[in-house]
């Protein structure tokens, strides 16, 4: 199930705001439970921006050409400031990992971190692919002894599925995940035609998978006259795709929250999905639990 807001600014707020009570949550879990206490705990921000709050240029790696000739324009304001909320989280983390290929974002997150002089010890930041910093950090943390929230805010489909596979096979990282729903995926299913090359590899990388083609589209009733074939027509709508992506995230994650939340621009068109799983067994349930009653407010 999802529900909508408005765009406006106050979306992003409503978003960061929900994160942020998440992480005070979570730390304090890890401080007060005693079966908790010996693991340590990390924040994960890919894509991290400068990591203060300043319009997005709406363009980085991942970013592919739509068919339209212009982002959403309220997109484009979209605003960064995950990386600064989670540093001022108390009880903090034991560790942070920001990443940001972009120079100059990344040497806002080093100004970030110069402010921050009790946690900077603490804070490390990679100017690297995403994708493969978080696969790298999947695979080389001792996850007996760590426990991760990882938050996902990808420039248009930058993140691969391998890369979420790889957070979930980790049984071990909790993960907050701004899907692209309306604002790359949905603008790249044609009405009547399935998507080729580009567009087709792309929607493949985002859900793993090429049942997308099956789940968004069935034989349409018109001839493709160019062929003189049969043609396919388009049945995905906002809430198809919605239920697709989580279900796919249900494949290699413990528990995924039901409550996912659509983000809108002022025509309340779908721009986002903000999303939540859980990979470790034994806390998914506590972690559902919070998640599903912050994603309900409002």
């Amino acid at each position: 199930m999802s529900r909508d807001h408005r765009f406006g600014g106050q979306w992003t707020a409503e978003k960061l705001e929900r994160v942020r009570k998440y992480l005070e949550a979570y730390t304090k879990i890890f401080t007060v439970n005693e079966r908790a206490k010996h693991l340590r705990t990390m924040y994960v921000d890919a894509f991290a921006g400068s990591g203060h709050r300043v319009p997005s240029t709406g363009t980085g790696p991942g970013t592919l050409p739509l068919p339209t000739s212009q982002p959403d324009p309220e997109a484009l304001e979209y605003q960064k400031g995950s990386a600064a909320i989670a540093l001022e989280v108390e009880p903090g983390f034991d560790s942070y990992l920001f990443i940001e290929t972009d120079p100059t974002r990344a040497a806002g997150l080093e100004g970030l971190r110069d402010s921050h002089l009790d946690k900077a010890p603490r804070i490390s930041i990679a100017r690297d692919d995403a994708n493969l910093v978080l696969g790298r950090f999947a695979q080389e943390t001792d996850w007996r002894r760590n426990r991760a929230v990882v938050f996902l805010d990808p420039y248009g489909m930058a993140v691969d599925w391998a890369t979420i596979q790889a957070l979930g096979g980790t049984h071990g990282v909790d993960l907050w995940i701004l899907f692209p729903l309306g604002q790359a995926v949905n603008r790249l299913l044609m009405r009547r035609e399935i998507p080729t090359d580009g567009w087709a590899d792309a929607l493949t990388r985002c859900f793993g998978t090429d049942e997308w083609r099956s789940e968004f589209y069935e034989p349409s009733a018109q001839m493709n006259w160019i062929d003189a074939e049969p043609g396919v027509e388009k049945i995905a709508t906002f809430s198809t795709i919605a239920v697709f992506f989580q279900k796919r995230l249900g494949t290699c994650f413990s528990r995924v929250a039901d409550n996912s939340l659509r983000l809108c621009n002022s025509r309340n068109t779908p721009l986002f999905l903000l999303c939540f799983a859980s990979a470790n067994e034994k806390g998914a349930p506590t972690a559902i639990r919070i998640a599903n009653d912050l994603l309900r407010e409002g």
